[in-house]
């Protein structure tokens, strides 16, 4: 096992599976292995066939692969589900007791037992002294037989230490839109937990008393878009994380922030529809939800991370832009993105800013009043003289009800009129690989690394690659990269290739080649490969 060791555990729900790879990911980083980790797992509390998958590496990591080299199963019955992943070279071993399994890892990879042993401590430090005692004989155990493994020459691993990856960050999705949000002044976030979105609320708990933040588990998701327009009109900024089934009630609410010309920040984290669908597993299904929701007509704004870093530095974008045109703007992640760990160098704050838009009233202020932007000076009650009148009914310039017609024709112009600003705002895709490009393949959202790590190993100066990060409104360069291909390819989680239509749509440029999956499973960096090679 050279350079780049994959790692999959596998077991039934209860077993123990998320401790190992919490505990396990925590431990190699400190060691100062690079590590990479997700999971797919069943939607139930106990039983059934969940896997972690995790890569130790020589360089950063940030792929899932079907490559298994070391299987570690907590229950030989649940291997068959792996079988499509196994090959010769894949070391199986059968261990049913979690903390002698991660000892056991933690041995193959030479990991001192003082960072075993703090790790654990600390992991179970809410726990007995009698359960923290039998954890560390059993991680104890299990690095006795690691180290037994490898001076036997029965596995052989040689994965390079980095001293510079023991002071990096160990973040998931979930914890990046959090701190995203933190980083763009967020002190409000109403959700109701659905997965896979639970955990950026979780987060946000967690640290609500540290940064001034009030969280509130409402009682559905109707609520939960409701009280975060509330605080936006009150002068805070508010969060609202779900899932798509969870986003399908709040698009009346939606609508709302459209009439009243409010910001709003939604986190959407997909999963395979409709209805319950497969609610622990990842698709980029909801690409046309979020952009189609709501009656009526009114701009908005979609965003869609690729990685960690990404999470964290476009939710704390779209605070600002969501304040300063006064629309909603959305954070489109998925399960995959959620779930899945790295180590990341650093988030730099530098530069950063929370930029507040609303203005000091006066008496004769108007809400609503005309400009060429579209976008009125908001202001928030108890801020300046003024009366902040606003209304779900169609109004005049002041806030009250009218059903003047010309005023009618008016404010939907008006409104309509940010979507300029807001393609001037948008975020220009990122070419990646060489301009003189033959071959382009578009991607957005969490096919990002698969797809970078694919091209990577294909060696090909005539492909490249052009990852999306903000869906919409398209850049006006968009049309630009995709002519000067001679073949392009659409890579997307999903069955209809959503992203193809809507780039057809908007530049009237169709995608002809495709690649789809919408098992509920990411693509691995070899299933892209063998797709990309299929079609040139």
């Amino acid at each position: 096992m050279k350079n780049d060791v994959s790692i999959v555990l596998c077991g039934e729900a209860g077993q123990g599976l998320k401790t190992v790879e919490s505990v396990l990911t925590a431990i190699l980083k400190q060691d100062g292995y690079n590590v990479f980790a997700t999971k797919e797992y069943m939607s139930r509390v106990r039983g059934g066939v969940n896997t972690t998958s995790i890569r130790v590496s020589s360089g950063p990591v940030m792929a899932y692969v079907d490559k298994i080299d070391l299987l570690l199963s907590l229950n030989p019955s649940r291997t068959k589900h792996l079988e499509s992943r196994t090959t010769k070279e894949t070391v199986v071993i059968e261990e049913q007791n979690n903390m002698v399994a991660t000892g056991l890892v933690c041995g193959l990879f030479d990991v001192e037992l003082s960072i075993l042993n703090e790790q654990v401590k600390r992991h179970f430090s809410a726990k007995a002294e009698k359960v923290v005692h039998e954890n560390l004989e059993a991680a104890e155990k299990g690095h006795r037989k690691g180290r037994e493994l490898v001076s036997s020459k029965r596995i052989d691993v040689d994965v390079k230490k980095d001293d510079k990856v023991k002071g990096q960050l160990l973040l998931n999705g979930a914890d990046a839109v959090g701190l995203g949000a933190i980083a763009g002044g967020c002190n409000f976030i109403s959700a109701y937990p659905m997965s896979p979105s639970t955990g950026v609320l979780v987060f946000l708990s967690q640290h609500a008393r540290r940064f001034g933040i009030v969280t509130e588990q409402a009682e559905d998701e109707i609520s939960a878009m409701n009280m975060a327009l509330g605080a936006w009109y009150a002068g805070g900024r508010a969060l609202v994380s779900t899932s798509g089934g969870g986003f399908a009630l709040m698009t009346e609410g939606l609508s709302l922030a459209g009439m009243l010309e409010l910001p709003v920040v939604i986190h959407l984290a997909q999963r395979p529809g409709p209805a319950t669908g497969l609610p622990t597993r990842t698709e980029q299904g909801d690409l046309n939800l979020v952009l189609y929701a709501g009656h009526g007509e009114f701009p908005r704004a979609i965003f869609a991370p690729g990685d960690i870093e990404e999470a964290f530095y476009l939710t704390q974008n779209a605070f600002n832009l969501a304040d300063k045109y006064q629309v909603p703007v959305f954070v489109l992640t998925d399960q995959y993105l959620m779930d899945s760990y790295y180590n990341v160098a650093e988030l730099k704050t530098e530069g950063l800013k929370v930029e507040h838009c609303f203005i000091k009233t006066d008496q004769d202020y108007k809400r609503y009043a005309p400009a060429k932007n579209g976008v009125s000076p908001r202001g928030i009650p108890g801020h300046g003289e003024g009366l902040i009148c606003v209304d779900s009914d169609e109004h005049d310039p002041e806030g009250h009800i009218t059903e003047d017609l010309e005023q009618r024709d008016s404010l939907v112009h008006k409104r309509l009129k940010k979507l300029d600003g807001l393609i001037a705002a948008a975020l220009e895709p990122e070419l990646i690989g060489g301009k003189e490009y033959k071959i382009l393949v578009v991607g957005w959202g969490t096919t990002r690394q698969m797809i970078c790590e694919a091209l990577e190993r294909m060696g090909r100066k005539d492909i490249a690659f052009l990852c999306f990060s903000q869906v919409y409104p398209l850049h006006p360069k968009t049309l630009q990269y995709l002519n000067k291909a001679q073949k392009v390819i659409m890579i997307e989680n999903n069955a209809a290739s959503q992203f193809a239509g809507l780039i057809k749509l908007q530049t009237g440029f169709e995608i002809k080649d495709k690649i789809n999956k919408c098992n509920g499973l990411a693509f691995s960096v070899e299933e892209i490969i063998a797709g990309l090679e299929s079609i040139i």
